[in-house]
């Protein structure tokens, strides 16, 4: 028969492994996230990066210079004459 002292000791060495493999398991765990994270991260930095090129891109295509000279070249628009202007009042 097992006594009391035996019992109790069993117990919390069982206890003492569960706690111990808890511990192990949400180590790795904790370090996964952690690539996770950083990978999360690296990729938000390019995403920032490709945001600001493509602000910097527009900002340069929408230049009223730009957008006058694509009119002229593709479009075959021109600035009207002061005869073809008509002033309208109230």
């Amino acid at each position: 028969m097992i006594s009391r002292n035996q019992w109790m000791t069993g117990a919390l060495g069982a206890a003492v492994i569960v706690s111990a493999l808890g511990v192990v398991y949400v180590k790795h765990d904790s370090r996964k996230l952690f690539v996770d994270l950083q990978e999360l991260q690296r990729v938000r930095d390019e995403l920032n990066i490709e945001w600001g090129q493509l602000q910097l891109e527009q900002s340069t295509w929408a230049t009223p210079s730009r957008v006058e000279s694509v009119a002229v070249s593709r479009l075959g628009m021109t600035i009207p004459g002061p005869e073809s202007v008509v002033t309208v009042r109230r």
